[in-house]
C-alpha cells in the first residue's frame, strides 16, 4: 500500500469523526430544549459509517493492487458516510403547565438525551479523530524520510 492510499484513508476517518463529533455537538447543543408535541421535539441525531469495502474492491481489481494473503481482503479500505438517523427513544413528557409551550393537557416534551453520553461520545470521536491526525503525520514522516535517502546517495 501506498503511502499517499494511507493519507487518503486517514482523511476519510477525519473526515468520519468530524461529522460524528458535529452531530454529537447539534445534540448537546439541543439536549435541553423544549416543545408542546412529541412531533415537534428534538431528536438525537447519529452518523451511520461503514468501511468503503465496495470502492475497495473496484479499486484493487482495476490497479491491480495486492490483497491480504491471509484473509484476500484488500488493503486501504476507508471510512464511508451512509448517512445520519434520528434517535427512535421515546421523548420525555413532563408535566409543566405553566411553561408557554404547554400542550392542552399542560405537559412539555423533551429530548431523550443523555449528555454524559453525549459527552463520552463526543471523546471518542475526538480521540479518533487525533489518532487518524497522528497516522497521517507518522506516514508523511516516512515519506519524508524516503525522499532524504535519495539525497544522501
Amino acid at each position: 500500500m501506498s503511502v499517499f492510499r494511507i493519507l487518503d484513508i486517514a482523511g476519510t476517518v477525519m473526515n468520519a469523526q468530524s461529522i460524528r463529533m458535529n452531530a454529537t455537538a447539534s445534540n448537546l447543543a439541543n439536549a435541553e430544549s423544549v416543545s408542546s408535541s412529541v412531533e415537534d421535539t428534538y431528536k438525537a441525531r447519529r452518523p451511520l459509517f461503514s468501511a468503503a469495502w465496495e470502492e475497495a474492491l473496484a479499486r484493487n481489481q482495476q490497479t491491480g493492487e495486492p490483497c491480504d494473503p491471509v484473509t484476500g481482503e484488500p488493503f486501504g479500505i476507508g471510512v464511508s458516510l451512509k448517512g445520519i438517523v434520528e434517535s427512535d427513544a421515546p421523548t420525555i413528557r413532563e408535566y409543566n403547565p405553566n411553561h408557554p409551550l404547554a400542550d392542552a393537557d399542560g405537559y412539555i416534551y423533551r429530548p431523550n438525551i443523555n449528555p454524559v453520553e453525549e459527552m463520552a461520545d463526543m471523546m471518542s470521536a475526538q480521540r479518533s479523530y487525533q489518532t487518524a491526525v497522528q497516522v497521517a503525520d507518522n506516514a508523511r514522516n516516512m515519506l519524508l524520510q524516503t525522499l532524504r535517502l535519495g539525497q544522501q546517495s
